[in-house]
C-alpha cells in the first residue's frame, strides 16, 4: 500500500515540478509587462522596449531567478548600446554583472563590472564598479577586504541600501573564509537589517539563509533556530504563505540536524496544514516527503501510511485551490507571448533594415546618376564655352583685309607722290594700331582707355586717308572710369569703318562722324552717328564683291556680340538705322556694366 502511494505521488509531482510555484503578483506583473512591450513594439519605441526588459529582469532578480534576469538584461543592454544611452547602459551592465555573480559566472561578471566602470557617469559609481571588479579578480583577502570596505563607505555615503547590504554580506563571506566568527555574524546581521529596511525580501531571505547556514556549520543550532524564527516573524514572510511554508520546512531541517526529530515533526505538520489550507500543492508534497523520512527513521509505519492516505484524499481539493498551477500556465503563455513579440520586433526591424538599404541604395544610385548627368552637362557646357571662346578669339583676330589693303595703297600713294613724311607718319600710326589690336587679341574685355586709344588711332588713320571727306568728334561721359571700366575690344571699329567707307566717302561735301560714350544708370550707351549717304543709297552703289565682303564683316561682328552675350550675360544690344529727317546712319550699342 505505502509503495503504491509513493509511485502515484512520483507521477503526480513529476508533472508539478516542471514549473516552480509562483504567486499571482508575479503573473500580474508579467501580463502588464507583455502589454507594455506590445505597445512599445507597435510604436517602434526602442527605449521603451529596453526599459520593459529591465523591469522584467529586476522581477526575476528579486525572485532569485538570476538566469532569467541575465537573459533580459542582455537584451536591454543591446538596445541601450544601439541607442548610445550611456546612463541606462551603465546601470544595466552593473545589474548584469550582479546577476552573473549570483550564478558564480565570475569571468563575465568581472568583465561587466569593468565595462560599467568605464562608462560610469560619476566618480562614485566608477569606484564602486572598479572595486567589484577588483574583488572578483584578486585572491588576496587583504585586498578584497579593502575594496569591499571602500564600497561599504561609498554606499553609506550615497545612501544606497541595496549595495550597502550586499557589501556587508560580501564582507561576511570573507570573514567566514578567515574563520572570524564574531565579525561574520556582525556583518550578516547588519546586511539582514538593512535589506529589511529597504523592503528587499529576496535579499533578506538570502542573507538570513546564509546566516543560519553559518550557525549550523559552526554547530550553533540555537542561534540558527533563533535566526530562522526571527525571519518567520517578518511581514514579508507572514504575508506570503508559500514562503512561510518554505521557511518552516527549513527550520525543521535545523531541528533534524540538532537531533530533535519530534520538534521537526511538529513543524512539518504545521507546514503541511498551512499548505493544504492555502492550496500549495508542491509545498504540501515536500512536507509529506520530509515527514515520511522522519517516520521511517523512527519506524513509525502506521503514521507514514496514514499521512499518505490523508494527502491522497485531500489532493483533488488541494489541486483545485492551487493557483500556482494556473499561474504557471499563464506565466508560461505570457513569456511565450513576450518571446513572440521579440520575434515580431526582429522581423519588423529586419524588414525596415532591408527597406532602408533599398531606399538608401536607390537614393545613392539617383545621386550617382544625377552626378553623372551633371558631370556630362558640365563637361558639355565647358566644351561649349571653350569652343565659343575659341570662336570669339578667331573673330576678334580676324582683320579687315580691305582695311589693310587700302592702308598699304595709301602708303604706296604717299610714296608715289614723293610724300615720304606723310607715308612715315601713316605707317607709324598703322603699326601702332596693329600692335594694339594684336596685344589685346587674347582678351574678351579690355580697359576702356585702351579701347579709346585704339579707336582714336584708327580714326586718325582714316582721317589721313580721307582728309577731305570727313571730320570726327569723340565724346566721353565724365562719369565713366577710363581705367576700371572693361569693354569688348574693337567692337566699335567695324561700325566706324562702315560709316567712313560706305557713307561719308561718297558724300559730295565734307561729312561729320560723331562717336560718344555715355553712362545711363547701369548701362553703357555707345552712339555712332554720321551724315553720309545712308544705308539704302550705299547699297545701290555697291558692287557684288563689296556686298559679299561687307556682309561677311557685319555677320562676324554680330556673331561676336551673340557670343559675348552667351558667355558673359552682358545683354549687348545693337541697333542700326537710317536717320529719319536727314542723311546718315545712327548706330546705338548698349550693354550692362
Amino acid at each position: 500500500m505505502k509503495l503504491l502511494f509513493k509511485i502515484i505521488l512520483v507521477f503526480i509531482f513529476a508533472a508539478g515540478n516542471l514549473s516552480s510555484a509562483q504567486d499571482s503578483m508575479r503573473v500580474s506583473k508579467a501580463l502588464k509587462s507583455a502589454s507594455k512591450l506590445k505597445k512599445a513594439v507597435d510604436n517602434n519605441d526602442e527605449k521603451g522596449v529596453a526599459d520593459i526588459y529591465v523591469g522584467i529582469a529586476n522581477d526575476y532578480y528579486n525572485k532569485g531567478n538570476y538566469l532569467k534576469s541575465e537573459e533580459y538584461l542582455l537584451k536591454a543592454r543591446n538596445i541601450y548600446q544601439s541607442l548610445n544611452d550611456k546612463k541606462n547602459l551603465e546601470t544595466v551592465t552593473r545589474k548584469l554583472a550582479q546577476s552573473q555573480e549570483k550564478q558564480n559566472k565570475f569571468t563575465p561578471a568581472l568583465t561587466n563590472y569593468s565595462k560599467a566602470a568605464e562608462i560610469s557617469s560619476s566618480k562614485e559609481n566608477r569606484a564602486v564598479n572598479y572595486n567589484d571588479a577588483a574583488r572578483l579578480s584578486t585572491s588576496s583577502p587583504e585586498l578584497k577586504a579593502e575594496v569591499i570596505q571602500s564600497n561599504i563607505n561609498i554606499s553609506r555615503k550615497e545612501n544606497e541600501k541595496g549595495d550597502l547590504a550586499a557589501g556587508y554580506s560580501q564582507m561576511a563571506d570573507l570573514n567566514i573564509q578567515q574563520k572570524n566568527i564574531p565579525k561574520a555574524e556582525e556583518n550578516l546581521n547588519n546586511a539582514y537589517e538593512i535589506s529589511k529596511e529597504q523592503a528587499a525580501p529576496q535579499q533578506a531571505l538570502e542573507i538570513n539563509q546564509k546566516l543560519t547556514d553559518f550557525y549550523v556549520d559552526n554547530k550553533n543550532f540555537d542561534k540558527a533556530i533563533e535566526a530562522k524564527k526571527k525571519v518567520l516573524k517578518e511581514d514579508f514572510v507572514k504575508e506570503n504563505t508559500e514562503e512561510k511554508v518554505n521557511q518552516i520546512q527549513e527550520l525543521a531541517d535545523i531541528y533534524i540536524k540538532k537531533n530533535d526529530p519530534q520538534e521537526a515533526i511538529n513543524l512539518l505538520k504545521n507546514a503541511y496544514a498551512i499548505a493544504l489550507e492555502k492550496g500549495h500543492t508542491l509545498e504540501a508534497q515536500k512536507s509529506v516527503q520530509k515527514l515520511d523520512s522522519l517516520y521511517n527513521v523512527s519506524e513509525n509505519t502506521d503514521a507514514s501510511v496514514q499521512l499518505y492516505r490523508d494527502f491522497l484524499g485531500k489532493l483533488p481539493d488541494l489541486v483545485s485551490k492551487d493557483r500556482s498551477l494556473v499561474d504557471n500556465k499563464i506565466l508560461e503563455d505570457t513569456e511565450e507571448r513576450i518571446s513572440q513579440l521579440e520575434k515580431e520586433k526582429k522581423l519588423k526591424d529586419e524588414l525596415i533594415r532591408k527597406k532602408n538599404i533599398f531606399n538608401y541604395g536607390l537614393i545613392g544610385a539617383l545621386i550617382l546618376l544625377s552626378g553623372l548627368v551633371g558631370l556630362i552637362f558640365w563637361t558639355l557646357r565647358k566644351v561649349q564655352v571653350k569652343n565659343k571662346k575659341i570662336a570669339l578669339q578667331s573673330l576678334r583676330r580676324e582683320m579687315n583685309p580691305h582695311f589693310i589693303f587700302n592702308s598699304l595703297n595709301s602708303v604706296n600713294q604717299f610714296i608715289a607722290t614723293n610724300n615720304e613724311l606723310e607715308a612715315n607718319r601713316y605707317l607709324t600710326r598703322f603699326s601702332k594700331l596693329m600692335r594694339g589690336v594684336m596685344e589685346n587679341s587674347t582678351e574678351d574685355f579690355i580697359p576702356f582707355q585702351q579701347e579709346l586709344d585704339l579707336l582714336q588711332n584708327y580714326l586718325a588713320l582714316e582721317k589721313t586717308r580721307f582728309a577731305d571727306k570727313f571730320d570726327y568728334e569723340i565724346h566721353v561721359d565724365e562719369n565713366l572710369n577710363l581705367q576700371s571700366l572693361q569693354i569688348p575690344g574693337m567692337l566699335v571699329q567695324p561700325f566706324l569703318e562702315n560709316a567712313i567707307w560706305h557713307g561719308l566717302r561718297y558724300r559730295s561735301g565734307k561729312g561729320l562722324l560723331n562717336l560718344s560714350f555715355e553712362k545711363l544708370n547701369d548701362h553703357l550707351k555707345i552712339t555712332i552717328e554720321d551724315n553720309g549717304i545712308g544705308i539704302e543709297e550705299s547699297k545701290k552703289q555697291k558692287t557684288e564683291h563689296q556686298k559679299i565682303r561687307e556682309g561677311r564683316g557685319m555677320k562676324n561682328t554680330l556673331e561676336r556680340i551673340a557670343l559675348l552675350n552667351d558667355l558673359y550675360s552682358r545683354h549687348i544690344q545693337c541697333d542700326i538705322t537710317d536717320k529719319k529727317n536727314e542723311q546718315g546712319v545712327l548706330v546705338v550699342i548698349s550693354y550692362e556694366l
